[in-house]
């Protein structure tokens, strides 16, 4: 059986993986509570949009879009990592090729979507806040949405069968190869700059907000998003007061930490591996297991600041 000095020669991208029962029951346990809570914040604010009228706004279209990316990550893979952990490590299921391949897609396809999906409302949200609402109009038309969530979709599909070795490896509950792969090494490094490449547009997208709403009057409160029902736009509405506009920076700075948090560990992980030494086995799950638990966590990043969303929880929940 592998150990943890090689686990440290394999692909920087997998998550830590050792020969202990104590080990695999707390990852089942991680894993459980992330299916868990992720599924029902995705389901409730899918629900909360196709049930509401006001809450079908093109931004909603694209966290819609995001929570289904979601839910083949919290609904469909974690739950079978956190049954494969409390099986033998010689179990059959491990070992079989072909339905690693399956847990391996399901992981990719969520999490290209869900990147995909975060990059999306940040460029509409900037385009609504920082341009002329008739760019708004034209760039964001019902047509255009869909062909923007089609693309994030077929993007993904494409990327499924090139990254099979990547993904499929990135389980808790089965023992990386004894020799690393170069293949997968220069994988993961394309896979890193890709997402640090996404990382700076949405970065640029949500500082041009903050820096929008700190430094002049804007046409409409980033605090209220999902008046996009309300296009075309009417007469400018007076500029929001001074602790509002701190209070939306703050939210959108919030924002911006939890994503950071939740993705850059792992890529910063798998420069580590590529470029230096690979590192310690416990940094390696650690990262691993943030990027799981944004899955579970963007429906909140999200809705919490919106009015709207909690008027439609409360007349749901009893």
């Amino acid at each position: 059986m592998p150990n943890a000095s090689s686990w440290s020669a394999s692909s920087p991208l997998l998550l830590l993986w050792e020969d202990s029962s104590g080990t695999h029951i707390f990852l089942s346990l991680l894993y459980a509570v992330l299916a868990i809570s992720g599924t029902l914040s995705n389901v409730m604010v899918i629900y909360l949009v196709f049930s509401f009228k006001k809450l079908q706004t093109t931004s909603n279209a694209f966290i819609v879009n995001g929570c289904a990316a979601d839910l083949s990550v919290c609904a469909l893979w974690m739950p079978q990592e956190a049954v494969l952990g409390l099986l033998p490590p010689n179990s059959s299921s491990l070992r079989s090729a072909e339905y690693r391949l399956l847990r391996g897609g399901l992981l990719s396809l969520g999490l290209t979507v869900s990147l995909a999906s975060h990059l999306l409302v940040a460029f509409n949200r900037y385009v609504l806040i920082t341009k002329l609402p008739s760019v708004y109009q034209a760039l964001y038309q019902r047509r255009h949405t869909g062909c923007m969530i089609g693309l994030s979709w077929a993007l993904a599909l494409l990327l499924v069968p090139l990254l099979p070795g990547l993904w499929t490896s990135g389980s808790a509950q089965q023992p990386p190869p004894r020799q690393p792969d170069g293949s997968s090494r220069y994988t993961g490094l394309l896979l890193a700059l890709a997402v640090l490449g996404q990382t700076a547009l949405l970065l640029h997208c949500y500082l041009g907000i903050v820096r929008r709403v700190r430094g002049s009057a804007k046409r409409v409160s980033v605090l209220n998003f999902h008046l996009l029902h309300q296009l075309p736009f009417p007469a400018a509405p007076p500029p929001p007061r001074r602790a509002q506009r701190r209070l939306s920076s703050v939210s959108v700075l919030l924002l911006c930490c939890v994503f950071l948090l939740g993705t850059q560990p792992l890529v910063w992980v798998s420069l580590l591996g590529f470029f230096l030494r690979p590192a310690p086995p416990a940094l390696q799950a650690a990262s691993w297991l943030l990027l799981c638990a944004l899955s579970a966590l963007n429906p909140l990043l999200y809705t919490w600041r919106s009015e709207e969303f909690r008027r439609a929880a409360r007349s749901v929940l009893p």
